[in-house]
């Protein structure tokens, strides 16, 4: 095999790997911002709950108050009704003012007992939520750690399969370099095929017999008359033999329960 086509197909195997670590890396902040978001989604619900809660232990209050208020108004009317010159139709409109106030401290007292029953459930959901948020917290900060950890990790290889990248492509000729460059800016990173069953492993066409019997020759690059992609034919055990080793994916990122 010439000495570019061998070059060639090591540097499509370190592209390959080092646009998998791109990609990694590049999501690895996305996929803090989603489970940040779900935080943040939580903390608004339990500030929602705490606020319901404040505003009816508010009510609560302003009830008893204005419980207060209608007893020290029955008081002063008692006071009045004890007079000595108050006429019977006068004490009459006190003990309707009364009985009004009476009314009133009843109904005030019933919206106090539904806010207590209804604080109760608040009360416990609220604290179960709060110990929810904060296990969450610590799962959101453990993974975010791990994330540092994994973006870390991805990006010393990366730097690694860098090195290597320029140290295969010093060598190239230019010509191949440039039209290995082009193809794979036009083909969406995929710039080499394999030819199996004389056929182009990536557009799938039949080659014709003639440029077959020339690529499997291997004495120079050759590009499918197709899709334009450099060709090689070369045994699987050749291939493996490149010194860089099949290509493999960066591990997902685990994420936590």
């Amino acid at each position: 095999m010439v000495p570019d086509l061998r070059l060639v197909i090591q540097l499509h195997d370190l592209d390959h790997r080092i646009d998998a670590l791109r990609r990694e890396i590049a999501s690895l902040p996305k996929h803090i911002a989603e489970i940040a978001k779900t935080l943040e989604a939580h903390t608004r619900k339990l500030e929602a709950d705490r606020a319901a809660l404040a505003a009816n232990k508010r009510d609560r209050n302003q009830l008893e108050l204005d419980i207060q208020a209608q007893e020290q108004r029955i008081a002063k009317l008692k006071g009045q009704m004890s007079g000595s010159k108050v006429s019977n139709e006068q004490y009459a409109a006190f003990k309707r003012e009364i009985d009004f106030c009476e009314a009133a401290i009843r109904k005030h007292e019933d919206r106090i007992l539904d806010r207590m029953s209804e604080s109760e459930p608040l009360e416990q959901n609220l604290k179960a939520a709060e110990a929810a948020l904060q296990a969450e917290k610590q799962v959101v900060e453990a993974e975010k750690q791990r994330a540092r950890e994994r973006t870390a990790a991805d990006q010393k290889d990366l730097d690694e399969l860098q090195k290597q990248r320029q140290q295969v492509v010093a060598p190239m000729t230019l010509e191949v370099c440039s039209a290995y460059e082009r193809i794979r800016k036009k083909r969406k990173g995929v710039a080499v095929a394999e030819a199996v069953d004389g056929r182009c492993s990536a557009c799938h066409l039949a080659l014709r017999l003639q440029f077959f019997q020339d690529l499997r020759k291997c004495d120079q690059v050759m590009f499918c008359e197709s899709c334009g992609r450099i060709l090689y034919y070369n045994p699987p055990a050749e291939v493996e033999d490149l010194g860089s080793g099949p290509a493999s994916e960066p591990r997902p990122l685990e994420t936590g329960p």
